[in-house]
């Protein structure tokens, strides 16, 4: 008997345990079951918990569930239980009721004995708001990976830090510090004084200069895990602020001292900073994996493999909730592509992608709505809790918004007003009599503060008198304080109760490594290719980003359009009546305008268009400058070339030119000449002014005076004027093609002698070389001051 009752209850084990594994895999076949797949290549073991999502893991189920994520919850939870369950256990009721419990969150007794709450929650390894879902793409992706990072310490002088996961930065009266502080052995206890950091630009009017203050002193600190906000208003300073934290502003114009880890600004902390723009700067006709397989394979270290780092691309791709448009086109003005929130987040990627210890970002949700901006910052806390540093400018954020950050900056006037947990800033303001009268989101009443606007905000008492006898001295007035008497009451305020008791926090000496210290201080650059493959990289990205643009249907209309018009009206022309011949050079002096013309204007567009992007990637070291020249300008030639070869093999068949396979290969040569050196003018050009405008005008009065000195329209040219024709690449290549067409034929034509031409070919090569180098000279000085 004791046998039987023993089998039949291990029956009714295995039966229920076989009825349990059947609900779940019907739960698996549910309808949502596609929306909350994981990502191919991910794990949902191996993602990192958030702070939040490890405080509920360790209290077990959280009660609180809405009623219409009930389905979704049972999914989810019964997906986290299966991941805890082994076959071999689910014969044991201990397994079954363990597993019970997990899938309904509860805690109940079966065969016997309870599951404790805490073996829950062991057997629970996140709960239904740990898997974050993409809010565009509605897919689940994983949290972050947590990766180390090299700690940076930015501080003042005399300063001595500890080796940690901490990283200060003082501007001299302004002292930020980001990082993780460890309990650290004072070494010194050597008194040290700060003056305030400025920051001033000379704004040149017509007969004076004035110089205006854009900072005046900062103090604020952030740590691994922390979104720091810096908000204002509009001209408050708060891209400034950023630009300095980050490295990205001259430092000449700095007032006081900006260290890291005590040493100055090196070089070797671009490879460490992450800095995303405010506007969008991408490519419009690379994919997302194309753009962040480039940044990869340019940015990240030279030990990783090929392999290594696309996989690293890849990863960054399903972190971000990318994989839905990873093939899609970026997009721009006149190219549909990616949305502006993926466009952001894109940005982003660009810039996680190397592990950076620092993540700044200039006004992130910009143009964003509402919901696409939730899900922005939701990503840079994402960011944040696996052990970055992230300081953000956000301009008016919504409340949702404005909850989701850990410290915030509030600037006003390039003045400090506040620096704190951001959800302690209404305390603060009403501790200074500074409150709400009407519920309101909290970021529009920190911004009406700092412009000075008290409506529907109590007056404090301090100002209350002011306004009295104001009021009573010009008889009107609506019973508010000027904006500029509000200014300076709360910087007046956060200075004598605030300011002193956190500098006093933020200045306590610290023992630093010198390895670390070394390692910030050294002023050599770690790129992440050699120079050729910086090289190739940028050749390949150059040809996939502009072969759209150059085998568009209205360039090769535009071409071919030109070319059969020539043909039809210098049809099968005659070459041995000089009537013919005179017709001839006609055709072959408008060949030489036409090729000299249409690349000027092409190449002119170069580099002032990609002036962002070349910024912005230099600024992060991406590449070398000698490599990204080289490669944008190589890289057009294989396209430059392809639309001359038509164009010939329409005139010149058609026109009756010389019907010689030497000929013809021979007048294609002059023309590719042609086209690479006014090519190489264009991009001198453009350079240099760094100005559609300018360098278009520029380019039409040159090109002009080059085609009329070409030696077609005058023939004796004054002597005082006539060494413009020998810098006229229209000239060459006209008298190239005529020695090419009656070289055997007869010894001149219209005046020009018929010989070898090597003349020639030596002018447009040194033109070639020479635009070019000038091209070189003016971006290499454009970079001087971007990287100064």
């Amino acid at each position: 008997m004791e046998k039987g009752s023993q089998s039949s209850s291990t029956t009714l084990a295995r039966t229920k345990s076989d009825q349990l594994v059947e609900t779940l895999a019907a739960a698996f076949k549910s309808p949502r079951q596609s929306d909350q797949q994981t990502p191919p290549g991910t794990s949902e073991s191996g993602g990192t918990l958030s702070r939040k999502s490890s405080k509920r893991v360790m209290m077990g189920a959280s009660p609180r569930r809405s009623s219409g994520d009930n389905n979704n919850t049972y999914i989810r939870k019964s997906r986290s239980a299966q991941m805890k369950l082994d076959l071999e256990e689910l014969s044991s009721g201990a397994a079954l009721s363990r597993a019970s419990s997990a899938s309904l969150g509860l805690s109940f007794s079966f065969t016997g004995f309870t599951v404790p709450p805490d073996e829950i929650a062991d057997s629970k390894p996140f709960s239904d708001d740990d898997i974050p879902e993409d809010v565009e793409a509605r897919t689940c992706k994983m949290k972050f990976q947590t990766e180390p990072t090299l700690p940076i310490y930015l501080k003042a002088r005399d300063g001595e830090l500890c080796k940690d996961q901490r990283t200060w930065l003082t501007l001299s009266g302004s002292v930020f510090s980001f990082g993780q502080m460890r309990t650290c052995k004072v070494t010194s206890t050597k008194e040290r004084r700060f003056t305030d950091v400025t920051y001033k630009v000379i704004i040149k009017g017509m007969t004076s200069c004035e110089e205006r203050d854009i900072l005046n002193g900062i103090t604020g600190a952030v740590n691994p895990g922390e979104v720091l906000a810096l908000m204002g208003p509009s001209g408050s300073g708060k891209t400034t602020l950023l630009n300095l934290l980050g490295g990205r502003l001259i430092q000449s114009t700095v007032g006081g001292s900006i260290t890291y880890n005590d040493q100055p600004y090196s070089k070797f902390l671009k490879s460490r900073i992450g800095f995303v723009t405010q506007d969008d700067v991408l490519f419009p006709h690379l994919t997302v994996k194309e753009t962040l397989m480039y940044a990869a394979r340019l940015r990240l270290p030279k030990v990783l493999t090929r392999q290594q780092k696309e996989k690293r691309a890849v990863d960054v791709i399903y972190e971000l909730g990318l994989e839905r448009c990873q093939d899609t086109m970026i997009g721009g003005s006149f190219v549909r592509g990616v949305s502006g929130g993926e466009r952001k987040r894109v940005c982003i990627g660009n810039e996680i992608i190397i592990n950076p210890s620092l993540l700044f970002l200039d006004e992130p949700t910009s143009g964003l709505d509402s919901t696409t901006a939730l899900r922005t910052i939701q990503t840079l806390q994402d960011i944040a809790e696996v052990g970055k540093t992230v300081i953000t400018t956000i301009h008016q954020p919504s409340s949702r918004l404005f909850h989701k950050f850990d410290k915030l900056i509030l600037l006003g006037k390039g003045s400090l007003l506040y620096f704190g947990k951001a959800s302690e800033a209404i305390v603060y303001f009403s501790s200074i009599g500074c409150s709400p009268l009407i519920a309101m989101n909290p970021a529009e009443f920190l911004l009406d503060l700092a412009n000075g606007n008290l409506t529907d905000i109590s007056v404090p008492s301090e100002l209350e008198d002011k306004v009295q006898m104001e009021n009573s001295e010009t008889e009107t007035g609506n019973g508010k304080p000027p904006p500029a008497v509000v200014h300076e009451y709360l910087v007046e305020a956060y200075e004598s109760r605030v300011a002193d008791t956190e500098k006093k926090k933020l200045m306590a000496p610290l023992p630093l490594d010198e390895e670390l210290k070394s390692k910030v201080s050294s002023s050599k650059r770690q790129w992440g290719a050699s120079w050729w493959q910086q090289y190739c990289i940028l050749f390949c990205r150059g040809i996939k980003e502009r072969k759209h643009d150059y085998f568009s249907w209205l360039r090769i209309t535009q071409v071919l359009s030109t070319a059969i018009i020539l043909g039809l009206l210098w049809w099968q022309s005659d070459s041995k009546t000089i009537r013919g011949r005179q017709d001839q050079a006609g055709l072959l002096f408008f060949i030489a305008v036409f090729w000299g013309f249409f690349p000027v204007f092409t190449a002119i567009f170069t580099f002032p268009q990609e002036r962002a992007m070349l910024g912005k990637e230099r600024a992060a070291d991406m590449y070398r400058l000698s490599a990204y020249f080289l490669a944008r300008t190589t890289s057009d030639l294989p396209l430059d070339l392809i639309l001359p070869v038509l164009f010939l093999l329409v005139v010149y068949f058609m026109a009756g030119l010389r019907l010689s396979a030497s000929h013809f290969f021979l007048s294609m040569l002059t023309v590719f000449l042609c086209i690479v050196a006014a090519q190489g003018l264009g991009l001198a050009i453009g350079a240099t002014l760094m100005d559609l405008k300018r360098a278009t005008t520029l380019a039409s009065v040159t090109v002009m005076t080059f085609m009329l000195a070409g030696g077609y329209f005058v023939k004796k040219v004054p002597v005082f004027i006539s060494w413009i024709r020998y810098m006229s690449f229209n000239y060459h290549t006209y008298k190239l093609l005529l020695k090419v067409q009656y070289q055997d034929i007869m010894p001149t034509v219209n005046g020009i002698k018929t010989d070898s031409g090597l003349k020639e070919v030596g002018a447009l090569v040194a033109m070639i070389f020479g635009y070019r180098f000038l091209a070189y000279l003016s971006l290499r000085k454009m970079q001087l001051h971007c990287e100064a």
